[in-house]
């Protein structure tokens, strides 16, 4: 009788505040699903982070499905994996206020994500948005995670996160597994926005700063006809003299699974023109049969909310384990 083999866990959360952009899916969305047949993997629609800036809550339950349409739609196997939203499994709230108790002050005001938010939402500094690095750190903890992908902006969010699952082991013995960052096996290209290619490109920046995952191919090319290069009028990588024009080239290796050596061999003589439209066509034949999958699946209602429900039964069935196990550890009375 053969054994069942344990993957290790892996856990992602993304808060379905906006839209997703090529970036993330290149540096991240894309794996996902080479990643689920090595892990067991948890993708969750970060709803409750999204409450430290004020929603519109029709537009919050919108995007909730439709970025787990779209993650249904680029590969990730609803069956595979568990994908649900994080408000669904209460057990979430209740270890991130045992949580709040096993960490420091000092701590939270180190965050330097705290500090900008705080400067962009000057008028809404609220105690979520102090203790959310607490909340991730119980998201990741509830699951016994083995591994976290992060990106350079939640490294100290990791980093507290070990702090706390260590020092709650200290007193308790050990009860919490301790994250390690996910280190991908080839380094992700990093893109770039449109406008400023010195800068990564978010979905917060200005619109055609970003091209998003749901961009018809009309939207796509404009975006990209409007990208910023310059005048020397070479195809070349060349990230600290040329960066809009590198950003160009990595975007179009990236979309047509090539190196960017490939991309300028080919390109070599031709203008900017050429770059951009030779861009636009590797993003648009990536993203068509995405949006088309998308599209059939965001008509169907009934089908995200089966597959929410399914995933945060599961994840409730794990996330309970661990909170059972903490709460015997600190006292709680059980009956």
């Amino acid at each position: 009788m053969s054994e069942t083999v344990h993957k290790p866990t892996l856990y992602s959360a993304v808060q379905p505040s906006g839209t997703i952009t090529i970036g993330n899916y290149i540096g991240a969305i894309r794996n996902f699903k080479l990643l689920s047949d090595e892990y067991d993997c948890l993708f969750c629609m970060a709803d409750l982070h999204a409450l430290t800036v004020r929603q519109n809550p029709a537009d919050l339950r919108r995007r909730t499905a439709e970025l787990a349409a779209l993650y249904i739609a680029c590969g990730l196997d609803p069956e595979k994996n568990i994908i649900y939203a994080q408000s669904h499994v209460h057990q979430h709230a209740e270890l991130a206020w045992i949580l709040n108790c096993f960490t420091y002050m000092g701590e939270l005001n180190r965050m330097t994500q705290f500090k900008e938010k705080s400067l962009k939402h000057a008028d809404n500094i609220n105690a979520g948005l102090f203790t959310y690095p607490v909340l991730m750190a119980a998201d990741i903890l509830l699951y016994q995670t083995n591994v976290v992908p992060v990106g350079a902006d939640q490294k100290q969010h990791l980093e507290i996160c070990r702090d706390i699952a260590n020092r709650f082991n200290g007193v308790y013995g050990n009860v919490l597994t301790i994250p390690e960052p996910y280190i991908a096996k080839t380094s992700a290209a990093r893109i770039m926005s449109l406008n400023d290619p010195t800068s990564k490109m978010s979905k917060s920046g200005e619109v055609d700063s970003y091209i998003s995952v749901v961009d018809d191919p009309d939207t796509i090319r404009r975006k990209l006809r409007r990208a910023v290069t310059d005048s020397d009028g070479e195809i070349r990588l060349d990230p600290e003299n040329k960066p809009g024009v590198t950003n160009l080239i990595t975007i179009c290796a990236a979309m047509r699974g090539c190196t960017p050596e490939e991309v300028c061999q080919e390109l070599q003589g031709k203008g900017y023109g050429a770059l951009k439209d030779a861009t636009a066509e590797a993003v648009i034949s990536v993203l068509s049969p995405i949006q088309e999958e998308y599209k059939r699946l965001i008509s169907d209602k009934q089908y995200i909310s089966d597959v929410l429900k399914s995933g945060a039964e599961r994840a409730s069935y794990l996330a309970n384990r661990t909170l059972r196990k903490v709460y015997k550890k600190v006292g709680l009375y059980q009956g």
